[in-house]
């Protein structure tokens, strides 16, 4: 079952260190899911980086996932993909990747988490919460409003699905995050842009986990994909 509380993007473009020795660092602080994100490297290279990060992430029991890239990922031997509206759809990295691995999908409007196949997604992310400056996004900021909307729909269609949330989040605003119904956080720059990395993970992990448990007692336990098939 994936664990969404503290997931850390990796982006050559937001980042001052290589990044398998940032990935590692981010999850030494914490971290319980990491994404490769590449927006401008070619296939070759988007193979080698994830590789080098998966083995970056050996013995950590941390997932690698590759964004956008279902090729990448089968190739690389990542543990799975995120993908956007506009990628290789859900159905078809599921059949792609096989059961076992990790699919989750960008999700920005009401409209969109209705229309989610739940069954063959592990995950959904979010965004964009916040203003950032780490994605060009033509779309206004949906704030923390916006997020409880769209995760009450999905908490109306399967009450414990995964939803993490993105952009523009940091030690400021996780744990309203957390509090608007988000059962984690994603996060670029907080992490990557620091002077400590893994301070900076240790810090926002124990911010989530403390908004969580504040919230215990309505959480529900996520559904193994298992359950969902028979929603």
């Amino acid at each position: 079952m994936v664990d969404l509380r503290l997931y850390a993007i990796v982006d050559p473009e937001r980042a001052r260190e290589p990044l398998d020795a940032l990935a590692r660092k981010v999850v030494s602080g914490g971290a319980t899911l990491v994404q490769l994100r590449d927006k401008h490297g070619s296939t070759r290279k988007l193979v080698s980086e994830a590789r080098a990060i998966k083995a970056a992430l050996a013995g950590t029991g941390v997932p690698l996932l590759v964004n956008d890239r279902a090729d990448v990922a089968l190739a690389a031997g990542a543990d799975g993909v995120h993908l956007g509206q506009d990628d290789m759809a859900v159905e078809d990295a599921r059949r792609l990747l096989g059961p076992r691995a990790v699919v989750g999908l960008s999700i920005k409007t009401a409209a969109q988490a209705e229309a989610a196949p739940l069954a063959r997604l592990d995950y959904v992310c979010v965004g964009g919460v916040f203003a950032t400056l780490s994605k060009d996004n033509p779309e206004p900021p949906i704030g923390a409003a916006g997020l409880r909307a769209i995760v009450d729909v999905f908490r109306a269609r399967a009450p414990g699905f995964p939803v993490g949330a993105i952009a523009g989040i940091d030690e400021t605003n996780a744990a309203d995050i957390v509090g608007a119904g988000a059962d984690g956080v994603a996060v670029i720059s907080a992490l990557s842009l620091s002077d400590d990395p893994q301070a900076a993970a240790q810090r926002l992990r124990t911010i989530i986990d403390q908004a969580l448990a504040q919230r215990a007692p309505s959480r529900r336990l996520p559904l193994g994909r298992g359950e969902r098939d028979r929603l």
